[in-house]
């Protein structure tokens, strides 16, 4: 099958690296550094099952892909319609694109741009990419996806390149389960650098995630979202289930990148603003992200 990665970082590439290793055609699409770092060499790729150089080919041209078959689309969310719409002349009507995004409203925004079939998911991964054209796998990597009549063929494609892959019948409340965890810790990871188990180790850490959830959870209701009575304390468990892991957007800080915390605890500000709904903890998260892009203290 002929895939195309759109946004070769951490995320993209851990799939990308799966589905090559399974034998598929991929071509990663990227920042120049790790398209000329996976050309001369392949993609390192180093996880508990395997590590090495995985033969890839890269580029940084959307326009020079041959029509892809399956499109994993990883852009930050602030890139969603830019790219979309240099991606569209590429596509072939049945195209199928898959977004493996942060944030809820991405697949509705590739619709208004694309018509080819449009699948979400929300992704379980810990990953990182330590530099040019390597990728670490530090955990976890499964999907869940929207239904669609292209998702059973989908799902067999991902779990037969070792990607545990489901399909919901309400991805909207698996996306927003996923939209709460990142707004609960992205932000306090980010600011400070530090992982998730050492984050909850300072105190007061768990009442401003509880904070942060009860405000989402609240916004997610006035949205008409249903999502599991447990959410809260599942939430507050992730910290002993990936003790290692930095945010996403603790990791965009770091490489001195724009973060997506507008699309993250931003949204929720945004959507509670709507709804009457006051979100004052998922605020403060906002604005104190944005502060450390505006000083670059995170740059590494």
């Amino acid at each position: 099958m002929q895939i195309a990665v759109i946004g070769a970082g951490a995320v993209g590439c851990y799939y990308g690296a799966k589905l090559l290793r399974a034998g598929h055609d991929v071509t990663l699409v990227g920042r120049q550094a790790h398209v000329d770092a996976i050309n001369a060499r392949g993609l390192h790729f180093e996880s508990a099952e395997f590590t090495g150089f995985v033969p890839a080919r890269a580029t940084t041209d959307v326009a020079s892909l041959t029509p892809p078959d399956l499109v994993l689309f990883a852009v930050k969310s602030g890139d969603t319609d830019s790219t979309a719409a240099t991606l569209k002349p590429v596509l072939k009507a049945d195209t199928i694109v898959l977004s493996l995004q942060n944030g809820v409203d991405n697949p509705q925004r590739l619709r208004a741009i694309l018509s080819q079939p449009v699948i979400a998911a929300a992704v379980y991964v810990a990953a990182e990419m330590p530099g040019a054209g390597h990728i670490k796998h530090n955990g976890r990597g499964e999907l869940i996806i929207g239904a669609s009549p292209q998702s059973e063929a989908l799902a067999k494609l991902m779990s037969d390149a070792g990607v545990p892959t489901a399909i919901a019948d309400d991805i909207d409340a698996v996306q927003w389960s996923k939209l709460i965890n990142n707004c609960a810790y992205n932000a306090l990871s980010a600011v400070a650098g530090i992982a998730y188990g050492e984050m909850f180790k300072v105190d007061g850490v768990p009442d401003i995630v509880t904070n942060a959830v009860t405000e989402c959870l609240a916004v997610a209701r006035a949205c008409g979202v249903s999502l599991p009575a447990d959410l809260l304390d599942k939430t507050l468990g992730l910290a002993a289930s990936m003790p290692f892991q930095q945010s996403s957007t603790s990791q965009d800080l770091a490489r001195g990148q724009p973060s997506e915390i507008d699309f993250l605890n931003g949204f929720i500000v945004r959507k509670g603003a709507e709804h009457g709904i006051p979100t004052p903890t998922n605020h403060a998260l906002q604005v104190m992200v944005k502060l450390v892009e505006r000083s670059g203290s995170r740059r590494s």
